[in-house]
């Protein structure tokens, strides 16, 4: 329930999707550049039950610089999946964020457990004093649960999606703190609609291709963070020692060969890397990233090596040697590890690992899975 009429928003609905709120000061704006798309639209609403095409689009393109919307189809949309409502005190409440008690519960021993198990590989690890971060990997999961670990004593703050339209969403409706990485396959025409409008977005690691990077790089440059953001934002630079405005990168790196798996070739990983470093100055060279072979990963333990992590220990240091890096510029990362073989890619020198259903539990079909 609204407590005042300052917390009154405006959404946009698209299908089941809700995307971000708009403040009220933004209201009065809205509505003048609506005011000649609705007069055109209503006379149709008791004639019609489908809205042609031209009037989403026509409305979508009307708001897009507020919203920092993606495009929309073209499609013919069913009216009563595209309306436009105002939430009142005595009506709406916002959508329902919370995990229930069960759930939080589930989820807070899970990342505990991980966290403990983290806490006891890192003993074997080359550099045993520097924490190893953990990116709680919630795709194809409600934001509930992404609300419930980042909300709570624990306030866990790095999160990883595979998908841009999944990520999308939950950026707008969960708070601008977390650290969003995207760790899925990355299409060339979804880059600077993932760089730019995106909150909180904190790294990409699936960067394999000078094109990707640089249109990347040009998404970073057209972001116009919102309010909450920017206060995150200046938050973080007050308390983060390592706080950066620019968006980290993590190369991509093949380390298995196989065919049917992304990532540059170890040889042409150098090359990449020299390309975001001094042609992209929006980015920041994070560190490398590989997800090598599932037989590999399930034969990994402390003693047995993984040849992926081994092969992207040596493109690490390969990088840093030929692109001459040194002080902090030489210390980048390794984005190796996953729920079945963290421990063993901490052994061998991880800086970050990626798990997810080990705290999240076995994701639904994707044809199933809801946001909210």
């Amino acid at each position: 329930m609204w407590r005042s009429p300052s917390d009154q928003v405006i959404y946009l609905l698209r299908g089941d999707r809700c995307l971000r709120p708009l403040s009220a000061e933004l209201v009065p704006v809205l509505l003048t550049k609506l005011h000649g798309f609705l007069q055109f639209a209503f006379p149709r609403l008791h004639q019609e039950t489908t809205f042609p095409s031209t009037l989403p689009t026509l409305l979508h393109h009307t708001i897009q610089s507020i919203l920092f919307l993606p495009p929309i189809s073209t499609s013919t949309i069913p009216l009563f999946e595209f309306s436009i409502a105002m939430t009142t005190p005595s009506t709406t409440t916002q959508p329902d964020m919370a995990a229930s008690p069960a759930r939080t519960s589930t989820l807070l021993a899970n990342l505990a457990a991980v966290t403990k198990s983290i806490a006891t590989a890192s003993t074997h690890s080359p550099t045993p004093t520097k924490p190893v971060r953990l990116v709680a990997v919630s795709k194809l999961k409600p934001a509930s649960d992404v609300l419930a670990l980042h909300k709570s004593p624990a306030a866990h703050f790095h999160f990883g999606e595979n998908y841009l339209q999944e990520l999308l969403e939950k950026s707008r409706l969960l708070p601008p703190t977390i650290k969003w990485h995207f760790i899925g396959g990355l299409q060339s025409n979804k880059c600077v609609t993932l760089a730019r409008d995106v909150r909180g977005l904190w790294a990409v690691e699936s960067v394999d291709t000078e094109k990707k990077a640089t249109l990347l790089d040009k998404g970073r440059g057209e972001r116009k963070p919102d309010a909450e953001e920017l206060e995150a934002e200046a938050q973080a630079a007050e308390t983060d020692k390592d706080a950066d405005s620019r968006l980290r990168i993590y190369v991509q790196v093949n380390t298995s060969g196989e065919e049917n798996k992304a990532g540059v070739e170890p040889a042409a990983a150098p090359a990449l890397a020299r390309h975001i470093r001094e042609k992209c100055p929006r980015l920041k060279l994070q560190g490398v990233m590989t997800i090598g072979a599932i037989a590999r990963s399930k034969a990994t333990t402390t003693e047995n090596e993984n040849e992926d992590f081994v092969c992207l220990r040596e493109t690490r240091d390969r990088i840093v040697s030929e692109l001459g890096l040194t002080g902090a510029d030489a210390e980048l990362e390794l984005s190796m590890g996953m729920s079945q073989d963290f421990e063993g890619a901490i052994a061998l020198g991880s800086d970050q690992v990626r798990v997810g259903t080990t705290i999240f539990g076995d994701r639904p079909p994707k044809s199933e899975a809801r946001v909210i």
